[in-house]
């Protein structure tokens, strides 16, 4: 079906002002019911009396009857719920309901027409006029279907649901975003903007209907059904405080591409999204020293284990901006190489791709590889990191995978001369309560130790926190509880963590590359910690659903969860770096350091016993609090 500019405008404008009117459907339901009892009345003294005499004939107190018959059918409307229903929905069950009104109405005036010996009014009229009125006022409702029916079917080409949004944000976003968001079948009732001067202004025909913080008044709302956030340049304040808004007023939230998406070609303005973990951080965009990285990367051969898990593969999309001559992709999981792999040739079609399938537990593997391809700058991110996983009878895979997987890639690399090897480390590595978090201290001890021993490759490690969005994180964990109408799970109402994107996480791991020393462990900044009750709690309103309708249920803290994680542990300082987010902790000598290769040549060879890995691993790692056995 082939619509106009002028006729889709036309279309547009109907349904914006009959969704204007959608928030007084009551009181204008009785209204239209009520000139259709009147006209009925009038239809049904026409056809009685005639055209000669229908008005000339009528008693003079006709007009009170009048009244007293509409007073009693909008009664009977009333106490069935009539005003109620949907007209667009209006069907069978409104029928029966309409029946019913009209019946009992009719019913009940001709017996107090009757009882008042009010003799002049026709018998014929009364007996009509419930059926006439029955027609009229289910006509009208048909009538309002069809044409909205044929109305949605111009607006969006098909039998969808006409999505009707309110704009928060009225600049040059909101300008390109109502330029195309028609043509997918989205009305814009209105724009929301704080700027004093655009209050009460029009902008491609849509008015500004308030500050943002009008998006809470239902009358302002009407009968939006969706909220967009088209803010892509504001600070990250800003675009923070406008979510918040936006989760209060009970509708699904979307947003526009921010604008480092925009900038990067991976969105349209007029494609809306939904809210993803990074609008609800709100942090502001870190700004990375592209040169230095440039220098570390361009036109070097670049390696990278876990090439295909949540870090590893953004890591691989950030490495490939700055032009290495190669890159080399290790990876477990065949699948997770041929994803992150399509990704890289559909991003970066003149990249020399290295595909392979490995085990950083295979130390014969990785010597081969690392001596085919001559890896000048490493990145290390294969390592198993779900904590109650590793818990329960996985402690010895969790070993061997994190601190003995380090140990055999820090060794390949060093054995052929890699420039840089950096080890993506966590905050559960300090003062680690559980065993994934000991065997990523126990892999930092590693780097150290190796960095003592082979002076030609700078060894360090990146720790930061919990990345929003990546696999086994809470954001998915509550997007699938979400869809699946919850409950949503916490396990305690006041654990709290810090969180990062994982494009910021891999950026920042590229800057410390460029700038870290052998030996280092680097610290990034989290800024503030958050709640995850309150996370949870905004993710329920930004899909437009509320704490009734999703409940949060809180499970108790899993086996080796703290209530909160650290970056750095008592023992350790830090000191700032050129990069504002970027910190180096001076660590202080561990004896733990001094046993970690002595240790590491034995473990390929022992026996696989979880008791024996938890042994290890506070052996290694005195500051380890966990009892001996579970």
């Amino acid at each position: 079906m082939t619509t106009s500019p002028a006729d889709l405008s036309a279309w547009h404008r109907l349904d914006r002002f009959l969704a204007r009117l959608r928030p007084h459907r009551e009181p204008l339901s009785l209204a239209v019911d009520a000139l259709m009892v009147v006209l009925a009345w009038n239809a049904t003294y026409l056809f009685r009396l005639g055209f000669e005499r229908w008005w000339s004939a009528r008693p003079g107190y006709d007009g009170w009857v009048l009244a007293g018959v509409v007073a009693v059918y909008l009664a009977a409307f009333a106490a069935l719920k009539v005003p109620q229903s949907m007209w667009r929905f209006s069907g069978f069950g409104e029928v029966k309901k309409l029946t019913l009104a009209c019946a009992g109405a009719g019913l009940v005036c001709a017996v107090g027409v009757m009882g008042l010996q009010l003799v002049q009014v026709p018998r014929a009229v009364l007996a009509l006029h419930p059926v006439v009125a029955l027609m009229a006022v289910c006509i009208v409702r048909i009538a309002y279907r069809m044409l909205y029916e044929h109305s949605r079917a111009r607006i969006t080409g098909g039998d969808a649901e006409v999505r009707r949004a309110l704009v928060l944000g009225a600049g040059e976003a909101a300008k390109r975003l109502l330029a195309g968001i028609h043509q997918q079948g989205w009305i814009v009732l209105g724009l929301l903007d704080d700027d004093p001067a655009k209050q009460g202004a029009r902008i491609a025909g849509v008015p500004v209907l308030g500050p943002l913080a009008a998006v809470r008044d239902k009358g302002v709302r009407g009968a939006a059904t969706h909220l967009i956030i088209a803010m892509p340049s504001a600070s990250a304040a800003q675009r923070r405080r406008a979510v918040a808004a936006a989760g209060e007023a009970g509708l699904p939230v979307l947003t526009v591409p921010s604008a480092e998406e925009l900038r990067g070609g991976e969105g349209d303005i007029e494609r809306v999204r939904n809210i993803e973990p990074e609008d609800l951080l709100g942090r502001e965009a870190v700004q990375l020293d592209e040169a230095g990285i440039a220098e570390c990367l361009a036109g070097k051969t670049v390696l990278i284990t876990g090439a295909g898990g949540s870090i590893g593969s953004e890591l691989c999309r950030q490495v490939a901006r700055f032009g290495p001559a190669r890159l080399v992709l290790y990876e477990l999981s065949e699948f997770n190489l041929y994803t992150i792999e399509q990704d890289l040739g559909e991003r970066f079609p003149g990249l020399e791709l290295v595909r392979l399938i490995g085990d950083v537990k295979d130390l014969a593997h990785l010597r081969s590889a690392f001596g085919r391809w001559a890896p000048q700058v490493v990145f290390h991110a294969a390592a198993f990191k779900h904590v109650p996983l590793m818990e329960d009878h996985n402690a010895w895979a969790a070993l061997r995978n994190n601190t003995l997987g380090t140990y055999h890639a820090a060794l390949a690399a060093a054995e052929v001369g890699a420039e840089r090897f950096v080890l993506i480390s966590t905050d559960k590595a300090v003062n680690p309560t559980n065993v994934m978090g000991a065997t990523k201290r126990a892999a930092e001890l590693v780097v150290s130790a190796l960095a003592a021993e082979h002076r030609g490759t700078r060894f360090m490690a990146v720790r930061f926190g919990n990345v929003l969005g990546s696999s086994g994180s809470v954001i998915p964990k509550f997007k699938e509880q979400i869809a699946r109408g919850g409950p949503v799970t916490v396990t305690h109402p006041d654990i709290i963590r810090y969180f990062m994107t994982i494009p910021e996480a891999a950026r920042l791991v590229l800057q410390a590359a460029a700038i870290g020393e052998s030996g280092q462990v680097l610290v990034l900044d989290m800024g503030e910690p958050v709640k995850i009750v309150e996370l949870a709690r905004t993710m329920i309103q930004l899909a437009g659903r509320t704490q009734e309708e999703i409940p949060i249920v809180f499970s108790g803290l899993r086996p080796g969860e703290k209530l909160y994680e650290e970056l750095l542990a008592d023992s350790e300082t830090t000191v700032p770096t050129a990069v504002a987010r970027l910190r180096v902790a001076r660590l202080q000598p561990q004896a733990g350091r001094d046993q970690a290769m002595g240790w590491l040549e034995h473990l390929p060879l022992a026996e696989s016993r979880e008791d024996d890995a938890r042994d290890c691993l506070r052996a290694l790692v005195p500051e380890f609090n966990l009892p001996p056995s579970r």
